[in-house]
């Protein structure tokens, strides 16, 4: 009997190792199977994300250069702000003076023509009075000249 079951015990020693091994051949290529697969999803999903990386790169790239153009272009209008801030207060200082200076020279021609006004006032007042005189005169010269051509005839 103890051969039997040293037979019996060395065979279903070989059984079971057997079983484990198929078990282990199974689970190692169950595992080798999900990790060609694990693998092969990695290599897609690296690939899209690679492809995405890159667009994302080139987007990048592009909004740089937007941004640096845009830049450039706020840069120029500020100075070209400053220089049109610059040149209407230059404008303005030179309209003030211009102003200024107008409203001298229309003082000085307002006080030029009350001169004048006044002169021309004072030349009619004696005009009417040489007028005045001439009428006189002229109507003595006409009384005298009567006189005379009275006396004559």
């Amino acid at each position: 009997m103890d051969k039997r079951q040293d037979n019996n015990l060395d065979g279903i020693t070989v059984d079971i190792k057997a079983q484990y091994e198929d078990i282990a051949c199974r689970s190692q290529a169950e595992a080798q199977a999900r990790c060609e697969s694990k693998l092969q999803e990695l290599r897609v999903t690296g690939g899209r994300n690679t492809v995405s990386l890159q667009e994302a790169k080139k987007k990048r790239a592009e909004l740089t250069w937007m941004v640096q153009r845009l830049s450039g272009e706020v840069k120029s209008s500020k100075d070209q702000l400053c220089k049109l801030e610059a040149a209407v207060a230059t404008t303005k200082q030179r309209g003030e003076v211009k102003v200024k200076d107008a409203k001298h020279k229309l003082s000085e021609l307002e006080t030029a023509l009350q001169q004048t006004k006044a002169d021309l006032s004072r030349q009619l007042h004696k005009h009417q009075e040489l007028l005045s005189i001439k009428l006189a005169l002229d109507t003595e010269i006409v009384t005298y000249r009567r006189l005379l051509e009275g006396e004559e005839s």
